[in-house]
């Protein structure tokens, strides 16, 4: 038996599709008034997902997420810090940071130790292999930011990034895990 689609056959042709349905004129309306291209939180998501492709692709043979590129480079001016500050400094939970702190470990990156005045604090400090991994995966890092940020002219790279602190701060509780209040002095 021979399909309608078969060379010669008599019947609808490949090229038409099926019809589609309307689209709900109410929630049309809605859509117009505050488009996808327009919402805040959407345009952020998508920047976030730009910033870690180009992320990943300047960095790849680094092997190391900009997570922990973020908790390698608070060690490298903090030595010796516990969980929660390193927490409250990346803006995420502490069971993540220590997630990340065992990964870093295993790889040799990272050291942590005891307290000696309060032995239930574990501080973390890089090892010396962390410390060139930081120094050397800094250029490219610093390539991915550029390039995020290569379409604006450099006083609206500056304005562009005042309003996403200001905005951070001013929106900083409603995150899963606050910034601590030191986090944008450097």
């Amino acid at each position: 038996m021979r399909s309608y689609r078969d060379k010669g056959q008599a019947g609808r042709p490949e090229s038409v599709s099926p019809p589609q349905p309307e689209a709900n004129p109410a929630l049309r309306v809605l859509a117009e008034k505050l488009p996808l291209w327009k919402r805040p939180g959407y345009l952020v998501r998508r920047l976030h997902q730009v910033h870690y492709a180009l992320f990943f692709e300047e960095c790849a043979g680094f092997g190391i997420t900009p997570v922990q590129y973020g908790l390698l480079t608070i060690l490298s001016t903090q030595p010796d810090t516990d969980q929660i500050t390193l927490a409250n400094a990346l803006g995420i939970d502490r069971t993540n940071v220590a997630d990340v702190l065992a990964r870093l470990e295993q790889r040799g990156l990272v050291a942590r130790t005891r307290s000696r005045s309060d032995r239930r604090m574990v501080l973390a400090r890089l090892t010396p292999e962390g410390e060139r991994l930081v120094e050397s995966m800094h250029p490219a890092m610093a390539r991915a930011q550029e390039r995020l940020l290569e379409t604006l002219a450099p006083d609206e790279r500056e304005r562009f990034l005042e309003t996403l602190m200001r905005l951070v701060d001013a929106n900083n509780r409603f995150g899963r895990a606050a910034l601590g209040t030191a986090k944008m002095d450097d």
